[in-house]
């Protein structure tokens, strides 16, 4: 994977350890800086919310995960002032119809499916990237 356009922190919402080692690898190599990971929506919750710990530049989030899934969890960020605007990448086993246009009528920023399709995860970060790791992380010209 070539590297983003500058180092970038993640937060991973991923109760799988070993699809979470693999996530953690493939960012790596795409440019993440910071990563870390959890194991549900009420530990994401918990980190983003706690002032002491860096606001991500990137969630990439599970659905099915145990006391707060998923999509739980992204109706609950993307309805908070505080935390709507950062970029969700949705990376799940599922592909029913109903998960998919659900997470994007929820803001998902993409939609990727497990096993992980390398390329398909690239694209969708890379796009990430260019929009808001790149562009809308910029301060305006003077």
């Amino acid at each position: 994977m070539a590297a983003a356009a500058r180092p970038y922190d993640v937060l991973l919402v991923e109760d799988d350890l070993a699809d979470a080692m693999l996530i953690q690898d493939a960012l790596a190599e795409r440019g993440a800086r910071n990563l870390t990971q959890v194991s549900d929506g009420i530990e994401a919750l918990d980190y983003l919310r706690d002032p002491a710990n860096e606001r991500p530049d990137l969630i990439v989030l599970d659905l099915n995960m145990p006391r707060m899934n998923g999509r739980e969890f992204l109706t609950v960020v993307k309805e908070d002032l505080g935390l709507r605007t950062i970029p969700v990448v949705v990376l799940t086993t599922s592909t029913a119809p109903d998960d998919v246009s659900g997470a994007y009528q929820q803001y998902a920023n993409a939609y990727v499916t497990k096993p992980v399709n390398l390329e398909e995860f690239e694209a969708a970060v890379r796009s990430i990237d260019r929009f808001y790791l790149d562009i809308a992380a910029k301060p305006p010209k003077q």
